[in-house]
């Protein structure tokens, strides 16, 4: 174990990311490398933070995380906010103390924002949030149409104007509403992302395997999450009182029971329909991370177990 150390500016923080699509065994591996490594790990799931959404997620249960510490579960509620900007603040600060202890801190997730935020300091110039101005721009979008909203952009920040579409309304009043708020345009916080370059000491390993196997593996899943009572956690989450039209209850799984509790699908068409979306998800996921040369890509066959690897990614993060 390294002792705690006193921070400064001399050094940064080593971190070791493991990345990569839905099902290809993030969590297993995160937590032997764990065991191997002393380290305590940090999730990257935008969906886990969320309280009561558990089958849903995947998130670990105590007997798969063997006594090792894991953060950003079941920090929010439902109905609560939560943005990239609370989970770089709150992730950040784990990291931090995580190392401050003599651990090493692994950040392990599929949420390639979440991750990206984190490993790049996006520079947030506000974590401000305003639900009724959100609900203003989005009725002037209802009531004079998607040309009226993109003026107004271009009017206020001409370089975000440039780059966007005027199709692309939910970048626009997001752009809008970080306008309102701070009274900056938001392509300044783009400027300011990355100027003091990365603030870790990065070792990151991706997981994929074969297109055939994961979508075998993304299906076996969907199966085991439905057998575990998928259907079930949604019924709860509305005896809570919590609606369906929340943000947390509009992600993978959760929308597809709110649709056959809805008598919108049947019980048919939604398991497929849900296999079919996460397969989507996966290959997005895969997208996102390829484009970022600084992963290591770790071929995971079906079944193959994790130990030929652990060595090898021991040997990269030695002496953190």
């Amino acid at each position: 174990m390294v002792e705690g150390k006193k921070m400064g500016e001399e050094y940064k923080i080593p971190l070791l990311v493991i990345v990569g699509p839905t099902a290809t065994g993030k969590t297993k591996l995160s937590i032997l490398l764990a065991q191997r490594l002393e380290g305590e790990i940090v999730s990257a799931d935008s969906v886990q933070v969320y309280r009561y959404l558990d089958i849903g997620s995947a998130k670990p249960t105590a007997e798969e995380k063997k006594g090792i510490p894991h953060y950003m579960i079941d920090i929010v509620e439902p109905d609560q906010s939560f943005t990239v900007y609370d989970y770089q603040a709150r992730a950040g600060k784990h990291i931090k103390e995580i190392y401050s202890r003599g651990r090493l801190p692994i950040l392990v997730g599929g949420t390639g924002l979440y991750i990206k935020a984190l490993v790049d300091g996006y520079a947030f110039r506000s974590g401000k949030h305003d639900p009724s101005l959100r609900a203003r721009l989005t009725k002037e979008l209802n009531t004079y149409g998607k040309e009226h909203l993109f003026r107004k952009l271009q009017k206020v920040d001409p370089v975000t104007g440039k780059k966007l579409h005027p199709n692309d309304t939910k970048r626009v009043i997001r752009a809008l509403e970080y306008y309102c708020l701070t009274g900056e345009p938001i392509s300044r916080q783009k400027e300011l992302t990355g100027q003091e370059g990365c603030p870790y000491k990065l070792t990151m390993i991706g997981l994929s395997m074969p297109r055939g196997q994961l979508y075998d593996r993304i299906n076996s899943r969907v199966d085991q999450m439905l057998r575990r009572g998928l259907l079930y956690e949604v019924r709860s989450l509305l005896g809570r009182g919590y609606p369906g039209d929340l943000k947390a209850l509009q992600a993978l799984g959760y929308r597809h029971m709110l649709m056959f509790l809805g008598k919108n699908w049947d019980w048919e068409k939604t398991v497929a329909t849900l296999k079919q979306d996460t397969r989507k998800y996966a290959k997005r996921q895969m997208t996102w991370f390829r484009a970022d040369k600084r992963i290591s890509w770790l071929d995971i066959a079906e079944n193959m177990k994790f130990e030929p690897f652990l060595d090898g990614i021991c040997k990269r993060v030695a002496g953190y």
